[in-house]
């Protein structure tokens, strides 16, 4: 059943593009990037994913809510989303599974949302006239004193925003008894099935703050190091790019997803660049230059790695290209146990063909 809610929204974008719609979630006024999402489903996990931190999600399917809310499937404690743009609101749910609606959710997590609007026409304006802030209000109608609101919502570029969602202090996941591998995570904004999948291949994992030194991890004795997914602009993250090019020169196995991608190119000096408008979801296809063969892979970024400065490099191979748009989607060091992809090989939601990097990383760690 469609949300009965009858009160107002508006969603006013930088260009002066407005969307009038129903207010849904929390009554209030929010701010942030907005992009999109085509997943068909896992609108929890991408809503509690911490990249998205700052960002404003439109669903692109058609249906939101239906099938409710269920804190096991949750990639972190809260929801980390700035606002909220769907077509057709579901607050009743048909899962019986479900602890609570979706609408509860996001008046729990002090979410902003508009519904009712073509999200087909937004998800086309943002793709041909590309990211940019917007916000969403249910208490405030007029596109005037919003404006003057929406200038204060900073720009994605140059925003460090790792330290936002990263863990207080360090801790521990999985078995120590059984455990066959310890892997440093350095927390820039991880996933929880990332951990669970390193946890399902017999590893202990030791989550790390954004900042600290490779000499605390060091401490922890770990056979590898992770670099998580987060947030924000790699280039104004310098304190990360330091400790991963420590991590190469200590020589140790190493493996980035998503921001861990960007700054090991960094670490190598390959610069980064803010793209048109983003990768996200779960139907992007990825050619293997290793093996030959494509993947359909779940992604979610706004940054990627120049290509023409690796393809000139004697140190780093391009391993996986996008074969949409032809960006750097994988690389590896040539000299180093190091590699690393832009997309998400955990893929929840999304298809498993990706998988098999999880155990790559085993493998580097075994034959160190």
């Amino acid at each position: 059943m469609k949300y009965s809610n009858n009160k107002e929204a508006v969603l006013l974008l930088e260009d002066g593009t407005t969307f009038r719609g129903k207010s849904i979630g929390k009554v209030g006024t929010q701010g942030g990037e907005i992009c999109f999402n085509t997943g068909m489903t896992g609108y929890q996990e991408v809503y509690t994913d911490p990249s998205y931190f700052g960002q404003i999600i439109v669903s692109t399917n058609a249906h939101i809510g239906n099938y409710g809310i269920n804190y096991n499937e949750q990639e972190s404690a809260s929801a980390k989303i700035s606002g909220l743009v769907v077509n057709k609101f579901s607050k009743d749910y048909s899962r019986h599974t479900a602890d609570k609606s979706l609408q509860e959710y996001l008046e729990e997590s002090r979410i902003v949302g508009i519904s009712d609007i073509d999200t087909r026409k937004l998800v086309r304006h943002i793709r041909t006239k590309g990211a940019m802030n917007a916000i969403i209000s249910s208490e405030e109608l007029d596109t005037v004193v919003l404006r003057w609101e929406l200038e204060k919502v900073p720009d994605m570029s140059g925003l460090e925003l790792s330290t936002k969602v990263t863990v207080a202090q360090s801790y521990i996941e999985g078995n120590e008894k059984n455990a066959k591998f310890k892997v440093a995570v350095l927390d820039l904004g991880i996933k929880q099935h990332i951990l669970k999948s390193f946890i399902e291949r017999g590893c202990i994992c030791k989550i790390f703050p954004a900042k600290t030194s490779l000499a605390e991890m060091e401490k922890w004795n770990p056979d590898g190091y992770f670099i998580s997914n987060g947030p924000g602009d790699p280039a104004a993250m310098d304190y990360a790019t330091t400790t991963v090019k420590e991590i190469m020169e200590k020589g140790k196995p190493l493996f980035g997803i998503c921001l861990g991608h960007q700054l090991l190119a960094q670490a190598c000096n390959m610069p980064t660049y803010k793209m048109h408008h983003g990768h996200r979801g779960l139907n992007h296809p990825v050619k293997n230059l290793l093996t030959g063969k494509s993947e359909i892979t779940t992604q979610n970024h706004g940054f990627a790695v120049v290509a023409d400065n690796i393809k000139n490099s004697k140190d780093l191979e391009i391993t996986h290209i996008n074969l949409n748009d032809g960006t750097i989607e994988g690389i590896k060091l040539i000299n180093k146990p190091a590699f690393s992809v832009q997309y998400h090989p955990e893929s929840t939601p999304g298809p498993h063909d990706s998988r098999y990097l999880f155990d790559n990383f085993i493998d580097l760690m075994s034959n160190f």
